[in-house]
């Protein structure tokens, strides 16, 4: 696996308007919206990409419900290593498995374009392998 660099850092929240007291109103972050209420911004100095994502969506995303299952450590955060292609994510979820980590859903294209993969960590981090071509665009090829 080769990782390129971090692509994504994001806190896993219960309560995003909370959140957004704490990150947009007291921090100052300069994060933006969207309407299914996920926050972010790519602006940030030495962060490619820092989100407030609500534990439902990360729930859709890890296992295809809203709802994050009551067996599983719940998230606090969530951080995603880039890779070199979309072929590159799968590769590195098949060594991730290999050395005895299972997967929440396999390497899959997301509707904005980024394929990712991801796991659990007993402590409750979600970590991602991830190919996002809007971080490559000025790359040669």
């Amino acid at each position: 696996m080769n990782v390129l660099f971090i692509a994504s850092t994001a806190v896993v929240v219960a309560d995003p308007p909370q959140s957004r007291e704490l990150f947009i109103d007291a921090l100052g972050l300069p994060l933006e919206g969207e309407e299914d209420g996920y926050y972010s911004s790519g602006s940030i100095p030495g962060s490619e990409h820092f989100g407030i994502w609500p534990l439902s969506q990360a729930a859709e995303a890890c296992f295809g419900t809203p709802t994050w299952p009551a067996d599983r450590a719940v998230p606090q955060a969530s951080v995603e290593f880039e890779v070199e292609d979309a072929d590159a994510v799968a590769a590195a979820g098949g060594e991730l498995e290999r050395a005895g980590f299972a997967l929440l859903r396999p390497a899959r294209t997301e509707p904005w374009g980024q394929t990712v993969t991801r796991l659990l960590t007993d402590d409750g981090l979600i970590v991602g392998i991830s190919y996002a071509p809007s971080l490559h665009d000025g790359e040669s090829a």
